[in-house]
């Protein structure tokens, strides 16, 4: 039997043509030979300027977001089903951009990179504007602590970092399972942008776009989504404007351990998985 990681456990050898499985769901894609592998990290940011997304991925193509990418699940998914796509995923922990960057090495995903940065500081130093088409935030940090409300991402000053690096039209994707962080969210987002609120799961990622996201489906807790369609009506002033008078995002956030659980979901089965053209080491399942 082919051996594989399983939530991020020590890392043993995938065969090509495995599917990689972490807490019984799996990563998108599949293992490649090792001639089929991709460098997908940036390993070092520019000191000054903007990123060069031709020099970066060698062509022009629409371009895709993923702030908080943790381990590039959704970064992973859509890079697989969207190959006409560029995709930037980036993170403040360089542990979960290790993750992402071997998967996307492993799939051979020439059109997905991976980068340690805040959200913040991307989006200001390193994102043109008018740059990107979409713009994908699963689960921002709540910081549940009050004393540390302060460093919550969703402010009207990042709202207006997002209207400005989104292409006339783009969108914002948000997701979260604190509901004081979306009502707040929801209270502001449709200043500057289109806001549509989505009922259910995103129909092309049946496990989830994000870690967090297996997690609190498995405890049973209600998940906000939503889209934000940039209002290419409103000028840089006029959007400043508008933001200036909106609140922080100041709450209590209630903590996880507080809520009540739900029976965990029927997962699905827990075995490595090969490619239909790869044929299994051992033919036979009752050996090995």
């Amino acid at each position: 039997m082919n051996k594989r990681y399983e939530n991020n456990s020590s890392p043993t050898e995938l065969q090509p043509g495995d599917i990689e499985y972490e807490m019984g769901t799996p990563i998108p894609g599949t293992i490649l030979e090792k001639d089929q592998w991709v460098q997908t990290a940036i390993k070092r940011l520019p000191e000054q300027g903007s990123l060069d997304g031709q020099a970066i991925f060698g062509r022009t193509a629409p371009l895709a977001l993923d702030i908080g990418c943790g381990n590039g699940r959704f970064a992973l998914s859509s890079a697989v089903r969207r190959t006409d796509w560029d995709h930037l995923a980036i993170d403040i922990l360089p542990a979960v951009i290790r993750y992402g960057t071997r998967r996307g090495n492993q799939r051979g995903l020439s059109n997905l990179r991976f980068a340690v940065c805040d959200g913040w500081r991307f989006l200001a130093n390193y994102l043109p504007l008018e740059s990107c088409d979409e713009i994908h935030i699963y689960h921002p940090q709540p910081f549940s602590d009050p004393n540390l409300s302060s460093k919550r991402m969703m402010t009207p000053g990042f709202l207006a970092l997002l209207h400005a690096r989104l292409k006339p039209n783009g969108s914002v994707f948000l997701q979260s399972d604190r509901t004081e962080y979306w009502e707040y969210i929801r209270s502001v987002m449709g200043s500057v942008f289109t806001w549509t609120e989505i009922e259910g799961p995103w129909p092309d990622d049946e496990f989830g776009r994000s870690r967090r996201e297996v997690l609190s489906i498995d405890q049973g807790l209600t998940i906000f989504r939503g889209v934000g369609q940039k209002r290419s009506d409103l000028s840089i002033d006029q959007v400043q404007s508008i933001l200036s008078e909106l609140p922080e995002p100041k709450f209590d956030v209630e903590h996880r351990d507080s809520r009540v659980k739900r029976p965990l979901r029927k997962r699905p089965q827990r075995h490595p998985q090969r490619h239909p053209k790869s044929k299994p080491k051992n033919p036979n399942p009752k050996m090995g």
